[in-house]
């Protein structure tokens, strides 16, 4: 979602605010934006759109400054319009911010009530006047920040500059993350240590209710009671090299094709391969005692979750409950003492989970966290951090995080079942001989590249497609048709095979695409089944099986995809390949932007 920078360096910061700014273009947004305090004024230029929009604004109107703060904003409250666009600013301060003041309304009201003026239409302009009242009040800024962060309620990471103190950026966070920036005489602010990795390696994360105070000499971070606190320095290991897509086209390409790499490293951390066993963190807990776990996540991580939930009861007999993060907290769930809770996100810092985190915590749930960002405010928080190693995701539509947040849950599984009993040392062997086959099988998927390409404009004209899958398929369809739905726009839905003759089968004519998904074994004939009553009905089906289930149904397809034989452990793995490999090529053919579709971010800091 939205992204900050902001720099107090030793020369003018605008060129470098901006190459943060594409450094943070993977989380998705619709308006950019720069301030800067110079000559005593503040100096703003914002656009629509685009960064390249800004970047023409700055090339028409350079920006001097040796203090400023950068924006990209994924529209709340108010269009995205460059009224709309952050940097918001009054006579005295220009800020910048990530998430959504709840009680801006009623602060809004009080602020017009005693004459301020509003330009734009959005909740966190409300901040910039609050700031301001006090600092024409006669309020330091350091003062001026602490009377007013108490009033606000909802999410927020801010980064704050002030007219007439050139050299200090006051930050602070509740919800949404924020880190600083240790450099050679220069200080930063960024919404991750991505956006700073140019700048700096050294730099202290933020803790929940934060904020804190920058100078060019350094930073004085005070906690939510305003007290005094030390936050340690880390070295980020992000590399300051701006991600390229190398000679791929788009990221969303590259990182498909990153798959059998990082699951490689990602299986690396939790397989034995001597042994023959699977390895977990270390963890203080028995998980022998567990009787019971609660899976979380939101959009792709909800789907990997749902295939974990087939995984943990078919070997750990375990019992699992699945709920999107959103829905969680509001139903008032019965969380049994002792039980686990399961929580899956690509950055750490989803609100919704993170908010459900917290509130399994409270019911005094054991936490484990699925996490692709081991520094994130989830895996701080965890009781066992589980890190997926699939590097930086650029493509807004999740790939390689997708499938090395199932090898992760596979291997968790199979974890549980030895703990629990249910997994003798053969069996155990097994598995992880299996998943150590994934990756080349993931690779044998990948090379069906060229075939999903050319039968991509079969599915290009639709309006509408279905997936469907049955057993630990069913999450796949669900995953295939978000991932069309995402970055081709096309209206796609997915369904347990079973459950189309209960409703869905009245959509099917000779216009509406079926993809299904059936690798032979145990639930192939059934899901065949299903397919063919698709078929009786004109359905134009894409069949995704392997050469033996290719063999006995691919007959009246509109089109196979051959896939290599696997077990059914690692499937969902490689089925993922197929189904990504041609949103992306519909996606393509239709000339949408593939890495940053429309009204979506990769990083959702707002509930």
């Amino acid at each position: 979602m939205c992204g900050i920078i902001g720099i107090i360096g030793k020369d003018d910061v605008a060129e470098r605010l901006v190459d943060g700014l594409k450094r943070l273009e993977y989380r998705g947004y619709d308006s950019t934006g720069v301030a800067t305090i110079h000559d005593g004024a503040i100096e703003r230029r914002r656009a629509e759109g685009k960064l390249n929009n800004l970047v023409k604004e700055l090339v028409a109107e350079p920006l001097p400054g040796t203090t400023g703060i950068a924006h990209t904003r994924w529209a709340t409250h108010g269009a995205p319009t460059t009224s709309n666009a952050h940097p918001h600013a009054t006579a005295q301060v220009a800020l910048v911010h990530n998430g959504i003041i709840e009680n801006f309304k009623s602060l809004r009201e009080e602020l017009v009530g005693r004459g301020r003026h509003f330009d734009s239409q959005t909740d966190t302009e409300v901040v910039a006047h609050l700031v301001s009242e006090q600092v024409e009040q006669g309020a330091s800024p350091t003062d001026a920040v602490r009377a007013i962060l108490p009033r606000l309620h909802g999410a927020f990471a801010l980064a704050i500059a002030f007219r007439e103190h050139p050299d200090l950026l006051i930050g602070a966070r509740l919800g949404s993350p924020l880190v600083v920036g240790y450099g050679d005489g220069e200080t930063y602010l960024g919404s991750d240590a991505l956006a700073l990795a140019p700048l700096t390696q050294r730099i202290a994360y933020l803790e929940e209710g934060d904020w804190v105070v920058i100078t060019r000499d350094g930073a004085e971070i005070f906690d939510h009671d305003n007290n005094p606190v030390d936050r340690p320095v880390t070295i980020s290991g992000v590399s300051g090299a701006m991600i390229d897509k190398g000679n791929h086209r788009h990221f969303m390409q590259k990182e498909i094709y990153e798959q059998p790499v990082v699951v490689a490293q990602t299986l690396r951390s939790y397989l034995r391969r001597m042994e023959n066993q699977i390895a977990m963190p270390d963890m203080d807990f028995d998980l022998a005692q567990v009787k019971r776990i609660t899976i979380v996540a939101c959009g792709t991580s909800f789907y990997a979750g749902l295939v974990a939930k087939y995984w943990i009861e078919k070997f750990a007999r375990v019992p699992v409950d699945i709920d999107v993060a959103s829905e969680f907290r509001y139903r008032e769930p019965v969380l049994e003492s002792g039980g686990l809770a399961l929580f899956i996100s690509q950055s750490g810092e989803t609100a919704d989970t993170l908010a459900a985190l917290r509130h399994a915590r409270a019911e005094g749930q054991i936490i484990a966290v699925v996490v692709n960002v081991p520094t994130s405010s989830m895996a701080r928080e965890a009781d066992l951090l589980l890190p997926t190693h699939a590097g930086p995701e650029i493509g807004v539509a999740s790939t390689k995080a997708f499938t090395c947040q199932l090898a992760v849950l596979a291997a968790l599984a199979a974890n549980l079942a030895r703990a629990k009993g249910k997994l003798t040392p053969e069996e155990e062997a097994d598995i992880v001989w299996h998943l150590s086959e994934a990756p080349a099988a993931l690779n044998q998927a990948l090379a069906r590249d060229g075939q999903i390409e050319s039968m991509a404009h079969l599915i290009a004209p639709a309006r509408d497609v279905l997936y469907l899958g049955r057993g630990p398929d069913y999450p796949m369809a669900l995953e295939g048709a978000l991932k069309l739905k995402e970055i081709s726009y096309i209206h796609a839905e997915g369904y347990a095979a079973g459950e189309m003759k209960h409703g869905p089968i009245a959509l099917i004519d000779d216009a509406v695409p079926v993809i299904v998904i059936a690798p032979s074994g145990p639930l192939f004939e059934k899901t065949v089944s299903n397919m063919a009553e698709v078929q009786a009905r004109g359905g134009k089906v894409v069949l995704i099986s392997d050469a033996d289930g290719i063999a006995i149904a691919g007959e009246g397809c509109m089109a196979t995809i051959e896939m290599p034989q696997v077990h059914p452990l690692i499937a969902p793995l490689v089925y993922a390949v197929p189904v990504q490999l041609l949103a992306y090529h519909v996606a393509v053919a239709k000339g949408t932007d593939v890495d940053q579709p429309r009204n979506l971010a990769k990083s959702v800091t707002v509930e």
